[in-house]
């Protein structure tokens, strides 16, 4: 009888085949990194202007109850406030960057801001995130840096950048 020998096919991937998905792989890494990163930061801010902008409800009651940030009874504070200290705008001490600034002489005008810091991505550390009040109640949103190069693709909608439309 008389052996019938098969063909065995092919066992493995050859060298360059493997580099090949290895090169794909670095390509695509390359791009989808810095996208990540900028989706990051971007999501970062609009997180902090959340926050801060929940706030806003909050200060109208105690401006209605004649609760000011230089009084000292009953003042405007985070915490008469019900701010929760969020991990993206932490000081390097740990504490809050919340400040809310209304005192009983301007008439209801002030602001309230958190530095983003903490957590939050490099490219957005150190911005100043401002929700100013006018005296009849209009709230307008402006983000300052200091001293990274910031995207307007990172800006909120309905905030400007250094008091620059975006």
């Amino acid at each position: 009888m008389q052996k019938i020998q098969m063909n065995k096919g092919q066992q493995g991937f050859t060298l360059i085949e493997l580099m090949i998905v290895v090169a794909i792989i670095g390509i695509l890494a390359a791009i989808a990194i810095p996208q990540y990163q900028d989706y990051t930061a971007r999501t970062q801010v609009n997180r902090a202007y959340g926050e801060l902008s929940s706030m806003k409800t909050a200060v109208e009651e105690h401006l209605l109850r004649g609760k000011y940030t230089d009084t000292t009874t009953g003042p405007m504070t985070a915490a008469s406030l019900g701010r929760v200290a969020s991990n993206i705008t932490e000081k390097s001490d740990g504490s809050d960057s919340f400040v809310p600034s209304f005192k009983i002489d301007d008439a209801g005008e002030g602001s309230v801001l958190v530095v983003m810091g903490g957590d939050a991505s490099a490219a957005v550390t150190n911005a100043t995130i401002t929700l100013a009040r006018t005296a009849d109640g209009t709230w307008s949103c402006d983000i300052t840096t200091t001293p990274n190069p910031f995207k307007n693709s990172y800006v909120p909608s309905g905030c400007t950048l250094g008091g620059a439309d975006v």
